[in-house]
Order: C-alpha cells, then structure tokens, then sequence
C-alpha cells in the first residue's frame, strides 16, 4: 500500500507540473498577444474618451509705453499685448447615448461601444461692447472618428476650422448678450467613457445637466467620479441623471464598460487550479477501491489523470475559436468519456459510471466552473470540499485502519485432534 500511494504521489506531482506548464503557456498566449491585439483594437475601434466643455473667449489688444535706449537716446516705445478673457459657462444641456459592442481578438474580449454625444451650451458676453468670440470644442480623443458633426450657434450652422483635435468657429456677440452652441457627434471609444466639467483640477458648473443612456444593465462608475442624482432601469439598460444648480468638484462623470469573461486569463486560472480537482478525485478513488477491494493499478491512475489533463488541454486551445461556455462543456464531455469508457474496461460499467462518473463531475466540471461565479468561487470551492470532507468521515468512520493497513498475521499451524 506504501508503495502505491508512494506512486501515486508521483504522478499527481508529476501532473501538477503539467498543469502549471499549461497555465504559463495560456497567460504568454494571452497577455503576449494581447499587447498587440490591443494596439490594434485601439487603431481600429478608438481610444478610451474623455469629453471637455467647449469654451468661449474674446481677445483684446491693449498699448501701453515702454522707454528704453537706443544709441544713447533715450525712447519711448508702443507695446501691443493680447489678453484672452473667457466667457463664463452658465447652462450645459447633454445627452449620451452609450451602446455596447464587445469585440473578441485572440483570448481577450474588447469593451467597445459607440457614443452619439449632443450638448447645448450657454455662454454669456460679459464685456460692456461687442466681441469677436472663438469658440473651442476640444474632441474627446485625436485616436477617434466623429461622424455626424454638427455645430451650431443660436440654432444656425457656422463654419468650422479643425486643427489637431479642436474644431473652432468665431462669431460677432453683443455685449450683454448670451450664445447658445450646439454640438453633437457619434463616435467610437474603448472600455471607459468620461466628461470633465473643465481642464483644471477644480472646476464650477451651473445649471448642469447629463442625461445617460446605455444599452447594458450592468453599470459601474470608476472611483473618485459622481454618482448620478436620478437612475432608472428599462429592457436591457439604465437612464442615468447628473443634475446640479452650482457645482465646484473636481471630480468627473464616468461610465466603466461591462467585461465579459475572459477566455484566456479564465483558462489559465482554472489550469493553476486542476491539481485541487484531481487531489479530491485521487483521494476518493483511493478510499472507495480500498474499501471494497478494487486493485486499481498506479498506471491506471495515471490514464485517469491524463484524462483530467486533457479537459484542460481542449479547453486551452478552444477558447479563442468559440465561446467560453461551449469550449467548457465540449472539453467536460470529452475528459469524463474517457475516464468512463477507460474504467469500463479496468473495473466495470457500474463503477465507471456511478461513482468515478459523479466523482468526475464534481471536482473536475463542478470545481472547474465555479471560476465563472465572480466572486463566489473561493466560496463554491470551500463548500464542496467541506461536503467532500463530511461524507467521506462518515462512510469511513466504522474502518479499522489498522486492520486494513496492518501486516497479516501468518496462517495458524493445523491442530491435530486425533
């Protein structure tokens, strides 16, 4: 019995340094080829976006005398200077519209999404006699497309300049008086979406309102960021409000993209994990055929545990060809065949399928899924193990293991009665 245990502590060690090979290998796979993937969803999809108000200004040109020296005659020369004033921000208006579309490239699934963003914008002469106003819209990202650009002023279109990632417009406004700038736009961005009330650390905004709408249900706001003032849920998705009269923060507003599981990094977790499932699988086939005199083979645990490799061998290089859950169940109907079809042969159809069967399923299938709880699969693990433990101590709990594992006391010499 030493010596078999012995052995298959041998395998089972040899198996976990399989196992850890595999999960290496699917983590470079994943992470080597996501490096590049990821440029190349960000060249073809964009970039995460970052909105800023637009802003309005007046330049104004100012003499003043400076006297200096030349050839030793003292003069007096004129000094142009330019001074830029803004123009307060006293109303914004915004709607987005966020829509989902996550994109796979090798082992990793993209959050991308389209935005169509409109806002309304109010900006208040505040001089005593007309101005020429400029005025900026800084676009989210230089590493975008922006369709559909429209920019208007008091309801009519303007011409635009463009200049690096600016698009500018300037028009005559009266003194005292107050513009109202209409942008809208739709564009592409990657995993987070976000608008900046200014481009200071601090910043104010008055009578300020934006309007979300996404086409997803599972929202999340990144840290340091505002909360919506009003929320609620319809079909597949949230309308999310952020209402203030006058605000100073310097916080922004924020979207996080939703993630879908992610095949590689999955595959690689539940490979790291493998020697648990076959250590609980080896424990109670041991426990099992010793208890009812079944003369497993240490060759025919390993045929076992080459079984339970090649789950997660199948599963490794299914995963970037079709989806997660039917990689899962194809690579779990292949292993617990094998085991089954290869116990058939070794002890017998009930065996193979009652127990080894259900044994297989728990701590290989079972075990193995819990990585697509988030968040509850420490949990999920330790229950069956705690199960495991329990039912095990009961049905052993009247063995004398002495008398199993103890030598044999040699056959008694014949007593002659004659």
């Amino acid at each position: 019995m030493t010596k078999r245990i012995t052995a298959i502590a041998f395998i089972f060690v040899c198996s976990s340094v399989a196992w850890a090979i595999l999960g290496a290998t699917l983590f470079a796979r994943t992470y080597d080829s996501g490096s590049i993937s990821g440029g190349q969803v960000e060249s073809l999809w964009g970039t995460p976006q970052n909105q800023l108000p637009p802003t309005a200004s007046f330049k104004t040109t100012t003499t003043r005398q400076q006297a200096g020296v030349e050839n030793g005659v003292q003069v007096i020369r004129n000094i142009n200077e330019d001074h830029v004033t803004d123009l307060p921000l006293e109303t914004s208006k915004i709607d987005v519209d966020l829509d989902l579309h996550h994109r796979q490239k090798g082992l990793l699934w993209y959050s991308t999404y389209k935005v169509n963003f409109a806002g309304v914008y109010g900006f208040r002469n505040t001089s005593d006699k007309e101005q020429t106003v400029d005025l900026k819209l800084q676009f989210p990202t230089a590493q975008a497309i922006y369709d559909d650009l429209t920019f208007t002023v008091n309801g009519n279109p303007v011409p635009l300049t463009n200049e690096k990632s600016v698009a500018s417009s300037a028009i005559k406004v009266a003194a005292g008086a107050t513009v109202q700038l209409a942008v809208s736009y739709s564009s592409q961005g990657l995993s987070e979406w976000r608008y900046s009330f200014g481009s200071g650390e601090i910043s104010q905004v008055r009578d300020f309102s934006l309007r979300m709408k996404t086409n997803f249900s599972d929202i999340d706001f990144p840290e340091n960021t505002l909360s919506p003032s009003e929320k609620h849920e319809f079909n597949n998705g949230w309308e999310l409000n952020w209402n203030y009269k006058s605000l100073v923060s310097g916080y922004q507003i924020a979207m996080v993209m939703p993630e879908k599981l992610q095949p590689g990094p999955l595959a690689g977790r539940i490979s790291f994990f493998a020697p648990v499932s076959l250590f609980f699988f080896f424990f109670l086939m041991l426990i099992i055929t010793t208890m009812r005199g079944i003369d497993l083979h240490p060759m025919n645990y390993f045929f076992l545990a080459a079984s339970f490799f090649a789950f997660h061998l199948l599963l490794a290089y299914l995963v970037d060809h079709i989806s997660i859950h039917a990689a899962f169940a194809i690579s779990a109907l292949v292993s617990v065949f094998l085991v089954v079809s290869y116990l058939r042969l070794v002890v017998g159809i009930g065996f193979a399928s009652r127990e080894a069967a259900i044994a297989q399923i728990i701590y290989l299938v079972l075990f193995s899924y819990a990585f697509f709880l988030k968040g509850f699969t420490g949990l999920a693990i330790t229950i069956g193990s705690i199960l495991t433990l329990f039912v095990v101590m009961q049905i052993t709990g009247r063995v004398r293991w002495a008398e199993r594992f103890g030598p044999k006391s040699p056959p008694q010499p014949a007593v002659d009665l004659s």
